[in-house]
């Protein structure tokens, strides 16, 4: 309030009566100075109400409020909807696939404020979370603000939840309006109501038809058509949840919230941490940079709806982090739509949720997302998700037995928006994440940890599953590493893969204390093999001796000479692997017995004029290429034939590395892992078993 302009202000009391300031100033005679103090007081305590109501964010539990206009960032929306878009269950499909989005990739989108000038009679439709509610408070702070908005348009914004109108004897948007203006101070502000209303100098923005009483929706929707057709002058805006919106209002433009953008994910974090404090170590380029690294791709995938972004804010806000155990983000996640959304938006729960409790819900939705994910669906047809409802129903003993499975998944998408019609009689899970916590829940609950390990252990597919599943196992993870451990050793049974774990134990056994002993193993495979997945396990054990490595021939030289299957095969890979610089920092390494890394490049160098003009490796020159391996592979003290592997023994290798890979991951996101357990299993890894 202490920021309000006195020209804003003006404006506002030239719109009221229907003349500009400059007129009320010069012909004193038609509104004395009184009246004119009357209309300058007034105005000015509605644009405070109006800010101080609905220009502030308090949500999840906040303890302070937030400024709407420091941390709203410009919404888009989607110029077609992506509602009943697809045909069919299999093009979703395909389509999701392409994009990893349930938000088409060829889907045109226009900025929001944008649209709201250009459209009389605007539908803002989405899911729970989306922003609806604060685009149309943003529309109205920024009409409030005349010139000095970004509403072109000269009209006061009146902004009514329409759920009021479910403890209302009788609904009435006029009355509705002239209580605004009452309460303010405005003199004779009934006839002032029809005025403007006649003269179409209002924008009415009606917030959350879908949160009005069912038994109620009917008239409601009726008095919003004879509204406008009564007083269609004015500008109008609603907001509803796209699965509660199954209604023709004519005259509006329909349009649908998008997902916000990286761009906007963000600008939004921008917009929340700007404080000076925040603003001095720069809290927000380290929550933004933290949220792009591949361990937080779930959270990522949240943080493209604004409500959920800001709960990942205010997790970053306490611990500077996010957590480790991301079980623990996706079960507040869950929650917050269940129950703490529904409850801050006072929404009035119908009485299909008599008996329905937030954990049968919880149960149920878990049910529903494993039998999808098991079969990798990610869409259902609503008759399978009925019956699913019903049988889950009458199974459990003590679930309500008078609950309709259709109109359950029907309150269900239009409340929680968990689960969202993608197209029409067509669900999938609002966030691939959710429906994969969701199974991981499913299968701690029902005990099906053996069978998860013994169907799904590489299925890359199933990798964040398993971390969810150790972040849910209270009691502990011994037992699941175990099993991921025994099941490792069974891809390592051909002779050349046993002899080259054999050879990076012995090649590091007693060297440097600097990196575990794993991490220098794994390291030894690395320079031997240079397969991706053994530098993403080295990454993940090390990510300083791999930021290492990739400056060296480590990455460029191993490649380039040993396997034509990797990347970076050019001459300039050998002339990297020939530099003294970049060899000495495998010298510091200190982590093989034997290796003299000067030596080598010493004997390289010797060869290195040798090399045919426009080398490429494994393209011809075979007899070069052979001169350089042998040096290469002599250096390490490696029996090259244990490195000329099939294809079926690259398979298992990369098997091997990705479960040892999984076994450290679930352990990171684990609550409770025994020392003891994880100390055995630790000096076992990528070794091969003694039986």
């Amino acid at each position: 309030a202490g920021k309000i302009t006195e020209e804003v202000i003006k404006n506002l009391v030239g719109i009221f009566i229907g003349e500009s300031w400059d007129k009320v100033s010069k012909l004193g005679y038609i509104l004395d100075k009184k009246v004119q103090q009357i209309l300058f007081d007034a105005s000015h305590k509605y644009i405070r109400n109006y800010t101080e109501r609905h220009g502030c964010l308090k949500v999840l539990g906040m303890q302070e409020p937030v400024e709407l206009e420091k941390v709203y960032t410009n919404v888009r929306f989607l110029e077609k909807l992506n509602i009943r878009q697809f045909e069919s269950i299999e093009n979703l499909e395909q389509a999701y696939r392409q994009n990893r989005s349930f938000q088409p990739k060829d889907t045109l989108d226009s900025n929001g404020l944008q649209v709201a000038n250009e459209k009389q009679y605007l539908m803002v439709l989405g899911g729970p979370g989306v922003g609806k509610s604060t685009f149309l408070r943003k529309m109205g702070l920024e009409a409030l603000k005349g010139n000095e908005g970004g509403y072109r348009h000269e009209c006061i914004p009146v902004l009514i939840d329409l759920k009021r109108f479910g403890s209302l004897e009788k609904i009435d948007t006029k009355q509705a309006i002239f209580d605004e203006f009452s309460i303010c101070g405005f003199p004779d502000a009934q006839a002032a109501t029809e005025k403007l209303l006649k003269s179409g100098k209002l924008l009415i923005i009606l917030d959350g038809l879908d949160e009005v009483p069912g038994k109620f929706t009917n008239d409601v929707i009726d008095h919003i058509h004879n509204f406008c057709d009564k007083y269609d002058k004015n500008r109008f805006i609603i907001s509803c949840r796209t699965a509660a919106y199954n209604h023709n209002f004519i005259r509006f433009t329909d349009v649908a919230m998008a997902e916000f953008s990286n761009a906007q994910i963000k600008q939004f974090i921008y917009n929340w941490f700007q404080s000076e404090a925040d603003k001095k170590i720069d809290t927000a380029g380290k929550c933004w940079e933290l949220l792009q690294k591949p361990k937080n791709a779930g959270a990522k995938e949240l943080a493209n709806t604004p409500l959920l972004l800001t709960l990942l804010c205010l997790v970053y806000h306490r611990s500077q982090n996010f957590p480790n155990n991301r079980s623990v983000l996706y079960s507040k996640s869950l929650r917050l739509f269940l129950e703490e959304w529904a409850a801050e938006r006072r929404i009035m729960r119908e009485a299909i949720y008599e008996g329905l409790n937030t954990e049968y819900q919880d149960i149920l939705l878990s049910k529903i997302a494993h039998s999808g994910f098991e079969i990798d669906q990610l869409f259902f047809d609503k008759r399978d998700v009925v019956d699913k409802i019903r049988f889950f129903l009458q199974d459990n003993l003590n679930a309500p037995k008078h609950l309709d499975g259709e109109k359950v998944l029907t309150a269900i998408a239009i409340h929680q928006g968990i689960l969202v019609e993608r197209a029409e009689d067509v669900f999938s899970f609002s966030h691939l994440t959710l429906q994969e916590y969701l199974t991981a829940q499913y299968i701690v609950d029902n005990f099906q940890i053996e069978e998860l390990v013994n169907q799904h252990l590489t299925d890359k597919r199933w990798n964040e599953v398993f971390q969810l599943v150790a972040g849910l196992m209270r009691g502990g993870v011994d037992n699941l590493l175990l099993m991921m451990e025994s099941k490792a050793q069974s891809y390592v049974i051909s002779s050349k893969l046993q002899g080259l774990l054999r050879w990076a134990e012995e090649a590091t056994t007693d060297t440097s204390e600097d990196y575990n002993l794993v991490a220098k193993r794994a390291t030894a495979l690395f320079l031997a093999i240079a397969r991706d997945s053994v530098l993403d396990f080295v990454t993940l054990l090390s990510p300083k001796l791999s930021s290492i490595m990739e400056l060296t021939c480590a990455l460029n030289f191993a490649r380039a000479i040993n396997y034509p299957r990797g990347k970076n095969s050019t001459s300039r890979a050998l002339s990297h692997a020939f530099s003294r610089t970049v060899v000495k920092q495998l010298d510091d390494f200190r982590i093989f017995k034997y290796v003299e890394f000067k030596t080598l490049v010493t004997r390289l160098n010797r060869i290195k004029n040798q090399a045919p003009r426009n080398y490429e490796p494994y393209r011809a020159h075979k007899g070069f290429n052979n001169r350089v391996s042998n040096i290469w592979f002599n250096s390490l003290n490696l029996n090259s034939d244990l490195v000329n592997l099939s294809n079926e023994e690259l398979a298992a290798l990369d098997n091997f590395i990705y479960i040892n890979s999984l076994v450290v991951r679930c352990k990171q996101a684990a609550v409770r892992v025994s020392t003891k357990t994880w100390s055995e299993i630790e000096n076992r890894m990528l070794l091969v078993r003694s039986y």
